[in-house]
């Protein structure tokens, strides 16, 4: 199986060469589009199952782990080399990102057939899968980067699709400046992991990796203020790269608004795809992140940095369940509910090790997919509704979507034995009861799982149930619910929405179903242990008396929620929330998402705006005041003047202008207009592009 290791990039390869072909194609070629994308996420599924095949059979010698490195970029007298690794997360991750990935596409078909811009839509699609398996299959931090930034970019053009909307221009704006701050720590991380290292490779044939025991042994013997490690302190500005990515406290607030984005968007960037990057990264630098900690009896290393990840990971996941409750936008409901699986996720991977995180990271990528595919459904059977005060009785007019959005609901939320939430959830909580550091985290997950269960089923009770409450009044008051209305009465989704949909719900029960075989399975094959389908009732027995607890408190967050919104439906649009009317002001508070948004404009937009003008005022009276100086004292003495202003001032501008002015003048000729002319020079530079790179190589 080396050759799917050599040939490795074809699986991001082959959704960019898509991508390349939908762009210069005609608008008019949708068929062509949707054909593409979706046909190479399918060979790139295909070709993920030959590299996961690949990985299996490994009998307790270690995980699974090839690679294959190149010459990329030489400077100086060394060279900097790039390539992939194909060991068990980069294999599970694959089919997890291509399976989703086309089961969306497929998705999009349909959701997206009336859109004039279907083709670029496909266009840009194609593209941010392309960066996410990058990103995935990267074996150094460099070329992890720069598909990391890929995904950046796309996903600004996917959220702003709908530039012609305010909100969503707003919304892309933010999620690109907002992810930046933390892609700026990634940066310094990186760079300051190639000064220490010499070497961006996460692994090599010699065993000299920047996450091998030789750079990892010189790393933890430095340290820095306060005696922290210099290990510790790369693996915290990597993760803050991580925290933007995956929208953790206090970087989370782009993530909701990117509800803005045509929905197999929210589904791509909150399921499998864009924020999954983030823990994907901090899974990967795990060695980084454990550097120096000596090993626990049970669950993950204790160092400072998987600290961090616990801690922020336990606040991230309370803090966005609980705005998740007060939210009546379907989707705005589902992407605070993202921003705290991602919270558990983090704090899997502190508290339990890459196993734990990853777990719940695959399932909740199927049924988070299914969540939002499915909103996508509800959104187009009400003709583009989203908020869910004006929704109702869906249940009877979209039984399908009923049926599959019901089986997601009860896997987010946890509900026992049968559901792949409740096995992934239940493990990172048993991990965080076992924490030595704290058991803070491990309330904090228990509350978490049980605002969770609450506001799904809150969410289930005003969508599904009751009367359909979206029928407008008429002018004397009466429902408009007659025979004119039934036109716009809600119906079922086409199949090619449908199916995708009864794909993923049949996965987030099937991964529920074998959920006790499947967990040591998972942590074995990940570990690079023994890993057989195997049912450990030794572990059953230990975890008995949490998996009740956690039933418990699932089983209490879907009572009280069906209680309020289930039994007790609302007659109209505008009445109150039960919750509203009970507490307004703690309902106003979650509402308003704590008003983080406004303290952000109060404090750090404000003090960006403050900075503007003080660069101006030191432009213009300070700079501006000192050239008014020199020209004073340059007037006042004539041949002084005439040498500082002829000879030095007005030669050296006038030399700088006539060659701005050549270049100029070069440059404007690429610009004629003439489709050939660029056509020719893109040849040209392809061309010198391949000769120099064969010539690196040999070289």
């Amino acid at each position: 199986m080396i050759w799917i290791v050599k040939n490795l990039w074809l699986i991001p390869a082959l959704p960019l060469l898509a991508a390349g072909i939908i762009a210069v194609n005609k608008q008019p070629a949708r068929k062509l589009a949707a054909g593409l994308a979706i046909g190479s996420m399918a060979l790139g599924f295909l070709l993920s199952l030959c590299a996961f095949a690949a990985t299996l059979g490994q009998h307790g010698e270690g995980a699974f782990r090839e690679t294959f490195s190149f010459n990329w970029i030489q400077f100086g007298g060394q060279w900097m080399s790039i390539g992939w690794v194909l060991d068990p997360l980069t294999a599970i991750m694959l089919v997890m990102v291509t399976f989703v990935g086309m089961l969306i596409f497929i998705f999009s078909v349909g959701y997206m057939a009336h859109d004039k811009n279907f083709m670029r839509f496909f266009n840009f699609l194609a593209l941010f899968a392309s960066g996410m398996l990058g990103v995935v299959i990267a074996n150094n931090l460099l070329l992890l980067f720069v598909s990391w930034e890929i995904v950046g970019l796309t996903s600004y053009l996917l959220i702003g699709f709908w530039y012609h909307k305010a909100s969503a221009a707003a919304a892309a704006k933010k999620a690109f400046i907002t992810t930046r701050i933390g892609d700026l720590g990634l940066l310094l991380g990186m760079v300051w992991l190639y000064a220490q290292t010499g070497t961006l490779n996460f692994y090599t044939p010699e065993h000299t990796g920047c996450l091998e025991a030789s750079a990892l042994a010189g790393m933890v013997s430095k340290t820095i203020f306060g005696g922290m490690m210099v290990s510790t302190a790369i693996g915290l500005l990597i993760f803050l790269g991580a925290v933007g990515k995956s929208g953790q406290v206090p970087l989370h607030v782009w993530l909701p608004d990117a509800m803005e984005g045509p929905t197999p968007v929210s589904a791509l960037i909150h399921a499998a795809t864009m924020v999954a990057a983030g823990v994907f990264l901090v899974a990967r630098v795990y060695p980084l992140m454990a550097a120096g900690a000596a090993p626990v009896e049970h669950g993950a290393p204790i160092t400072t940095a998987l600290t961090v990840v616990t801690w922020v990971g336990a606040i991230t996941a309370i803090f966005a369940a609980s705005i998740a409750v007060a939210q009546n936008d379907i989707k705005r409901i589902l992407a605070y509910s993202t921003v705290s699986q991602l919270g558990y996720m983090m704090m899997g991977l502190g508290v339990g090790g890459v196993a734990v995180g990853m777990f719940h990271l695959i399932t909740h990528a199927f049924f988070k997919a299914l969540l939002f595919l499915g909103s996508g459904s509800v959104i187009h059977g009400c003709h583009e509704e989203q908020d869910v005060r004006k929704m109702g009785g869906l249940k009877k007019y979209m039984p399908i979507t009923f049926v599959v959005y019901a089986i997601g609901m009860l896997a987010l939320a946890g509900f026992p034995l049968f559901f792949s939430g409740f096995w992934s959830k239940d493990e990172i909580l048993h991990h965080a009861s076992l924490w030595s550091v704290s058991k803070i985290p491990f309330y904090l997950g228990c509350t978490g799982a049980l605002f969770t269960a609450f506001y799904m089923t809150r969410q289930m009770g005003l969508v599904f149930f009751g009367s359909y409450r979206g029928h407008e009044k008429s002018a004397h008051g009466h429902s408009s619910h007659s025979s004119e209305s039934h036109s716009h009465d809600p119906h079922e989704s086409p199949a090619v929405m449908t199916v995708p949909l009864i794909i993923l719900a049949g996965f987030a029960i099937l991964l529920g179903v074998i959920g006790t075989p499947a967990w040591p399975w998972f942590d074995a094959y990940l570990n690079g242990e023994l890993a057989e389908l195997q049912i450990k009732f030794s572990n059953l027995a230990e975890s008995a008396g949490l998996m009740g607890a956690s039933a418990l408190i699932v089983l209490t967050g879907i009572t009280v929620g069906w209680m309020l919104y289930g039994k007790r439906q609302r007659k109209t649009a505008a009445e109150k929330d039960v919750l509203e009317a009970a507490q307004p002001a703690i309902f106003k508070l979650l509402e308003n998402k704590y008003f983080i948004d406004e303290i952000y404009e109060a404090t750090v937009i404000r003090f960006n705006a403050f900075a503007a003008w003080l660069c101006d005022f030191a432009d213009k009276w300070v700079f501006g005041g000192a050239v008014l100086l020199v020209k004073y004292f340059t007037i006042g003495s004539s041949w002084l003047y005439r040498l500082t202003d002829e000879n030095v001032v007005n030669g050296g501008f006038d030399a700088a202008c006539g060659s701005i002015r050549g270049s100029g003048g070069i440059l404007s000729k690429l610009h004629s207009g003439r489709v050939q002319t660029y056509l020719r020079i893109i040849g040209v530079a392809l061309v010198a592009l391949i000769i120099f790179l064969i010539w690196g190589r040999k070289a």
